[in-house]
């Protein structure tokens, strides 16, 4: 096999007649299958597939909120028993261990559907439970869960006390030293655990009682160590706690904070209902009001469960829920993947879908302007709604396809706008978290109750990535804001070459994100450390020829830069190859062919491996169009350097 040169200034390689014919028909198939997909509007949105635990939940919030329809909850156990594992419990991601805490979650919400404990799925699932620790092995977040069904008790939990809202944003564990996600369902949650609600099971959960010593969860973790500070700080929080109500100094303290984040969550509530676009907030949020007396039929609460049903997927796999919706990713990738494969810049569908996201554009301010209030509102969210979180990489990725298509005033003044914010939302070490400045902090992710997922919002190597790409083609940038993104980068960089994937999986992700950024922002192509990440990703090519990483790369090593072949991932290991001018390289032709290869009859591609992530391996995502739009792009990329003009 030809390796990668140290420089890459080759002519492409000879192709015969059948092989070009084989990448303009795929080229042409795919480009009409993603046509197919835009909505008359003008956008696209795939489906963003997750684990049975969101199922699972909304199955247990309806029965807290005495709302659990017979009909809707045996279409979602149904869902939920296709997707058991021969083992008896649940994974996290495609091709992953048991879970313990999902496997938890999915029993319980059988239950409640009128499974009965001695059918055989269930015995499975309850043998395997007891024999990995029980109910007392699951996250915090679960047993949160067990807590509000009766099945487990508030004493035994950590606390995260309503007066969280009392402290000033410069005081640290203010709700602004957490990432956005986390600060919208820790709000709520506050609410929540103050009141410590328990509407009982209508059965007991005794089959699911470890069989040994309570053990932590089952599968690969990251270590979190709490220190005896923090447990110290826990029981001094759960003392406070248990202050008596007729004091009146506690009473008043606590009224004024239930209170404030009664404001704080209904002036946070979206134009579809939700919080934040995405369920942990949505789900809290509505028990919380329902805890601080808002009747069902109230206006907020009718709203968000109307907009909690529009994340509801009904089709022939089954009945199943969004953790969140993507219309403003999707369609940002589409339309550059479309213009990648030759599409005009003046196509009606790429006119439809600039016009869709100059509507979408952000102009009013939200939570980052705690850290950044000098900054002038602007930039996208990732969702239809989410009008107080636009994010980073949403925005950049918005700016460069709206940079596909002609321009005119109205585009012009949106990426001015979009440029602008962007830029004041970098962080003081020259990189850009998603959607906060500076969101850093060591002590929050310290707390008990933080063992699942990530906290805080740090800069990561594939937002930065994705905002020196598109500076690099602004006119006007400052270089300083520029170079400090580049050498962010470079700092990142990992000693084998590659950079760590914090929104994809992973070190393939991240690399695929830095390297055409570089090059984009000017790196010459045979910078050595350029040379090293090309090669890393040559000695990680399969022998099939596509690129592929599973999800326990984030937890160890031997992962990295290894699983199964997959669509998305060697699309992104190309877009790397492409950008280090490795188009004439045997490693880079093997992984257009596997593309080629495995394109399915419509077009589009499979994919039922999650290469997204919400939280790097706690929480993992299949993007459906991911499987479309990266093969896209690689082979629209391809096709234009081996034929020397645009594909057509």
């Amino acid at each position: 096999m030809t390796y990668l040169r140290e420089e890459s200034d080759e002519p492409a390689l000879d192709w015969s007649s059948d092989e070009l014919d084989g990448l303009s028909s795929a080229i042409k198939s795919g480009r009409e299958n993603l046509l197919g997909l835009q909505h008359a509007d003008g956008w696209w949105k795939g489906e963003l597939e997750t684990n049975v635990s969101m199922d699972a939940e909304d199955v247990m919030l309806r029965h807290f909120l005495g709302i659990l329809d017979s009909q809707r909850c045996a279409k979602t156990a149904a869902w939920i028993r296709s997707q058991q594992l021969a083992s008896g419990g649940w994974a996290t991601f495609y091709g992953g261990p048991d879970d313990i805490s999902v496997t938890v979650e999915a029993y319980v919400a059988l239950r409640l559907a009128g499974d009965p404990p001695d059918a055989p799925h269930m015995r499975l699932a309850a043998r395997w439970v007891s024999s990995n620790g029980g109910i007392a092995a699951t996250r915090v977040f679960t047993r949160i869960w067990m807590a509000v069904v009766g099945a487990w008790s508030w004493e035994d939990l950590p606390l995260v006390p309503p007066e969280i809202m009392l402290l000033p944003s410069r005081v640290p564990l203010n709700i602004y030293d957490f990432a956005c996600w986390a600060r919208q369902t820790i709000v709520a949650m506050s609410v929540v655990m103050s009141f410590k609600p328990a509407v009982p099971l209508p059965f007991t959960l005794d089959e699911l009682a470890c069989e040994s010593a309570p053990q932590a969860a089952n599968r690969p973790r990251r270590a979190r160590a709490t220190s005896a500070f923090y447990r110290l700080l826990d029981r001094a929080i759960h003392a406070y706690d248990k202050t008596p109500g007729w004091l009146m100094p506690a009473r008043l303290v606590r009224d004024a904070s239930l209170a404030k984040a009664e404001r704080w969550i209904l002036a946070r509530q979206e134009a579809d209902g939700l919080w934040g676009g995405i369920q942990p907030p949505v789900v809290y949020s509505i028990i919380a009001l329902r805890l601080l007396g808002y009747p069902l039929e109230h206006p907020v609460l009718v709203a968000a469960l109307r907009g909690l049903d529009s994340f509801t997927v009904d089709d022939e796999r089954g009945l199943r829920l969004e953790a969140c919706q993507s219309p403003v990713w999707d369609t940002a990738l589409a339309m550059i993947a479309l213009s990648d494969v030759g599409v005009a810049r003046d196509d009606p569908a790429m006119r439809r879908a600039a016009r869709w996201l100059v509507a979408e554009e952000i102009r009013v301010k939200g939570d980052w302007c705690v850290r950044r209030p000098g900054v002038a509102a602007g930039g996208w969210a990732f969702e239809f709604h989410n009008d107080n979180y636009p994010d980073v990489d949403d925005t950049a990725e918005v700016i460069l396809a709206l940079r596909r298509v002609v321009p005119d005033a109205e585009i012009e003044a949106a990426c001015r706008r979009g440029v602008a914010w962007s830029v004041g939302m970098q962080s003081r070490s020259g990189g850009w978290g998603a959607f906060d400045a500076d969101n850093d902090s060591a002590t929050v992710a310290k707390l008990p109750f933080c063992d699942f997922g990530e906290v805080t919002d740090p800069p990561s190597a594939d937002v930065t990535a994705h905002m020196v790409e598109m500076l690099a083609g602004e006119e006007g940038v400052d270089p300083a804001i520029l170079q400090r993104g580049v050498d962010w980068l470079w700092a990142a960089q990992e000693r084998d070459g590659s950079w760590f994937g914090r929104w994809g999986v992973n070190y393939v992700y991240g690399t695929g994100a830095a390297v055409p950024a570089l090059v984009a922002a000017g790196v010459p192509k045979n910078d050595p450390r350029l040379r090293a990440a090309l090669r890393w990703l040559g000695e990680h090519q399969n022998p099939d020829g596509g690129w592929g990483e599973d999800l326990r790369s984030y937890v160890d090593d031997a992962w990295r830069g290894k699983g199964t072949s997959t669509p998305s991932q060697t699309a992104w290991a190309l877009l790397a190859l492409l950008a280090g001018g490795e188009h004439a390289s045997d490693i880079t032709r093997r992984g257009v062919a596997w593309l080629i290869e495995h394109q399915t009859p419509d077009g589009g591609w499979d994919e039922p491996w999650f290469t997204g992530t919400g939280f790097p391996w706690d929480f993992s995502i299949n993007y459906h169009l991911y499987r479309i739009v990266w093969p896209l792009m690689a082979l629209g990329r391809y096709g234009a350097m081996v034929s020397g003009s645009e594909p057509t």
